[in-house]
């Protein structure tokens, strides 16, 4: 009442437009202010439906007060002034969210009484000016149709057209034509909006940090099914089909898993205060509590199964209602042709079966799995259907593990463990998914839950794209190949326990491969690669994988070839299965090298020396051609570089065509290449101002950077980057290796937070090197100032391995033992600390 007295007050004294705007924003204001509170009474569809009748309200009175104020005392009723205000879009569903854009659309009827354009302009001002985010369409009643065809997006708003304010017999002659768009070129219509919804999947697949609007089972699905069922069954409401479509409990689970991303959606609103609707890893701790979740693991966890209930839900129920639409008469005759069984079908290795068919135990399904030849295939929703609706009875028969078996001999056995998983029964046939289905992980590295991770992994296994790699797995024996496999499927699902995954893991897959009926040496293999499933890349990644020590410790938990060789591509399938662009050609190369490093020294049946290393490097290198073509000093150069990481590091080749460079070499030279990653290449005689050159570089991150010392005061630094830049930028990154021989030239580097309990230094590590290792957390120009500290205490690096994720640093550095450094540790550690 007060906004009203205010309002009317306000024309009374004759105020300006803009101060009747001035009204309604601060009322606005007010209002908005009031949502968090009103969230924590209603929440879910209760508060869209409540804010959406707010607003309602709102716009029912600017329209009431432009009336007022174009008529005076002399307004006519509502219903006389041919003019509709309708709700379009999710404020015409009543799923407006808090900061969404409320669209409208102003239909009129040609008057020679009223000047409608006046009135339509004066209340879309209004609502401008009082700060409402306003999309709208103006038409006249007869010109629906002929907009709906202008555009789908069009067409889409008007069917979700809902009365708010203004004439109800304008509104009446729109209802029919709405009808009439809504029973035209509906074929058309239905495919059109279907090619959309494949496109914005494939834009927006499940992740680790999914759009709860836009990504696969989000709120753009459940809106896709509602608006074909408008357009068939002209539905007010989905609900309207539950007992003939789908069952009443089909709709309720589907309803409760909608629910829920309403309420993540408002509360990634409010949050924020603008329109988000992603549910980033830094969100979700602040959006668990505001739904009342005891942790964010929970709430993901519901999260994501909900998209995957909306996404069974939609796929199975979209195609259902639109398969009388876009059947074509051929496709009949070819389905008659291709069936498999009764109402199963296979036609361009598409599955497809009849919605018709009853529930089907799960042992006759897999025996028509079984039956096809070894190919990719994909599936029609119907096929979809007949496996989510399957018997499977508990405990499972030996017959279904033996039809598992099979499954996983096959070559292309990813589809069909999508399939399982897209049908809601993975878990019930392999129970060792039971408490991952659906588990976040947290740690900023992986791109999807553990379920979808892990058969993302068989699929890079079953598609790998390396030669060496394939090379690898061609060489193994087909119970090998099936052993891997079961191995990379299960190698995850002792995540979500208190106790080490990885031996929760082993447990898990001695269990299911007693079931497959696995001999014990296949079973302790595969126990020994789970186990050890990560240590691939942490060594790789983190270590020095040219050192014998680090080289035989591997090895040792390993424990042969075989396993080396099984852990190999199992990391290579893990790697490529956390997420797109997460395996690089740089670990590539670092994984490769262990690997080809760790087999030469398990080839060896007495521990082999550094020493020893080094001189059958140096065989190596004087029998090569290169070698033979320097001349004799040259050659005793070559021979006389100190560094035999750096050998160990090299092959002859590369340790010869350094060798030249160098000796071409004045001043100095360097070399810039961006093919799979950007790299930098480095000889100086002169003096190189490394921290200038990193701190210019700190919006790249540094993969591994050599530094050594080869003749004649030469010194050679490589510095690997994790991924290429843009080829525009590359002039910029060789001035800025040429500024940094300035040795004038300084940078401000900020100094990191690093503790002193982050930072280890092991002066055993070799008799020439110490290691310093500091795992802290992931700062810009961190790496510059470490090496700004070392260039000031005169400390010489050999190499640096670089090793970091969003949150994390994990650096490791060799260094030469000189200058007295291991007795000054205490002051090394207060140089780089903190404290």
């Amino acid at each position: 009442m007060d906004i009203i007295l205010q309002i009317e007050n306000t024309i009374e004294q004759n105020g300006s437009d803009f101060e009747l705007s001035k009204v309604f924003k601060q009322y606005i204001k007010e209002y908005k202010d009031s949502l968090p509170a009103l969230f924590e009474k209603n929440q879910g569809k209760d508060f869209l439906v409540k804010h959406t009748k707010e607003l309602d309200k709102i716009i029912s009175l600017m329209y009431k007060t432009v009336l007022r104020r174009t008529f005076g005392i002399y307004v006519p009723m509502s219903t006389a002034i041919p003019i509709t205000i309708v709700a379009l879009g999710s404020y015409g569903r009543e799923q407006l969210c808090v900061h969404s854009d409320i669209d409208l659309m102003m239909i009129y009827s040609k008057c020679d009484g009223y000047n409608t354009d006046l009135i339509i302009e004066k209340f879309l001002y209004l609502a401008w000016d009082a700060g409402l985010k306003l999309g709208h369409r103006v038409h006249e009643v007869n010109d629906l149709i002929n907009a709906s065809r202008e555009d789908i997006t069009i067409k889409t708003a008007l069917m979700e057209s809902r009365f708010i304010t203004g004439s109800n017999f304008t509104w009446h002659s729109a209802q029919k034509e709405l009808n009439k768009v809504r029973l035209d070129n509906q074929k058309e219509f239905i495919l059109a909006k279907i090619d959309e919804a494949a496109i914005r999947r494939k834009k927006f697949p499940t992740s680790m940090q999914p759009n709860i609007k836009e990504s696969i089972g989000g709120l753009r699905d459940s809106q896709l099914i509602f608006w074909v069922a408008k357009i068939i069954y002209d539905v007010q409401s989905l609900k309207d089909l539950s007992g003939s479509l789908f069952t009443d409990d089909e709709y309720n689970e589907y309803r409760v898993s909608l629910e829920l991303l309403f309420r993540v959606r408002s509360a990634l609103h409010l949050i924020n205060n603008k329109q988000e609707d992603r549910l980033s890893l830094e969100q979700m701790p602040q959006v668990s509590h505001m739904l009342g979740f005891s942790d964010e693991r929970k709430m993901a966890t519901k999260v994501f199964q909900a998209q995957w209930r909306i996404n069974n839900f939609t796929q199975i129920f979209v195609k259902k209602m639109v398969r009388a639409y876009i059947a074509k008469l051929d496709n009949f005759k070819e389905l008659k042709n291709s069936r498999l069984t009764k109402g199963i079908y296979l036609m361009d290795e598409r599955l497809y079966a009849s919605y018709n068919l009853k529930a089907q135990p799960i042992e006759k399904l897999l025996d028509v799995l079984i039956s096809l030849p070894d190919r990719h295939y994909r599936y029609d929703s119907g096929f979809l259907h007949l496996f989510t609706y399957s018997i499977i009875k508990h405990p499972l028969k030996a017959k279904t593990y033996s039809q598992l078996k099979e499954i996983f001999k096959r070559e292309n056995s990813y589809c069909f463990l999508k399939l399982f998983y897209d049908a809601g029964i993975l878990h019930q046939l392999i129970s060792s998914f039971r408490k991952v289905m659906f588990l976040p992980q947290f740690d900023g590295y992986h791109h999807y839950p553990v379920d979808i991770h892990s058969i993302k992994c068989v699929q890079a296994l079953e598609t790998i794209q390396e030669q060496y790699i394939q090379d690898q797995y061609d060489s193994l024996s087909a119970d090998e190949k099936l052993l891997l496999k079961i191995s990379v499927l299960l190698h995850d699902t002792g995540k979500g326990r208190k106790q080490d995954h990885s031996e929760v893991g082993a447990k898990l897959i001695t269990q299911f491969a007693k079931q497959l009926k696995f001999k014990d040496d296949a079973i302790e293999r595969a126990v020994t690669i789970i186990k050890h499933h990560v240590l691939m890349s942490n060594v790789a990644f983190r270590e020095n994988i040219h050192h014998e020590e680090v080289l035989y410790k591997f090895l040792s938990n390993i424990k042969d070839e075989k396993n080396l060789k099984l852990l190999y591509i199992l990391t290579y399938a893990d790697i490529n299965g956390v997420g797109e662009g997460v395996y690089t050609s740089f670990s590539s190369k670092l994984l490769k090298e262990l690997y080809i490093n760790a087999l030469e020294v398990a080839k060896q049946s007495d521990r082999i020396s550094d020493a020893t290393k080094r001189l059958q490097k140096e065989r190596r290198i004087r029998n090569s051609e290169g070698f033979a073509a320097l001349s004799k000093i040259e050659q005793k150069k070559v021979l006389a570089i100190e560094s035999n990481l750096f050998y160990f590091k090299h092959s002859p080749e590369e340790i010869i065509e350094i060798a030249k460079q160098a000796k071409e070499t004045d001043k100095f030279s360097f070399k810039v290449t961006n093919r799979t990653r950007l790299s930098i290449e480095i000889f100086r005689r002169v003096p190189l101002n490394i921290s200038y050159l990193l701190a210019n570089l700190s919006y790249l991150d540094v993969g591994s950077m050599d530094i050594f010392t080869l003749f004649d005061g030469i010194k050679y630094f490589k510095i690997e980057f994790s991924e290429n830049i843009e080829d525009d930028t590359i002039e910029q990154i060789k001035q800025i290796v040429e500024d940094s021989f300035d040795m004038s030239k300084t940078i401000n580097i900020k100094k990191p937070n690093i503790k002193k309990d982050e930072i280890s230094i092991d002066c055993e590590h070799s008799q020439a090197y110490a290691e310093l290792s500091i795992h802290t957390r992931n700062q810009r120009g961190l790496l510059a100032y470490i090496m700004d500290i070392f260039e000031q205490n005169s400390i010489n690096i050999a190499t640096a391995k670089v090793h970091s994720t969003k949150t994390k640093a994990r650096d490791h550095f060799l260094i030469e033992k000189q200058n007295n450094m291991c007795n000054n540790i205490e002051n090394l550690f207060k140089l780089l600390s903190e404290g």
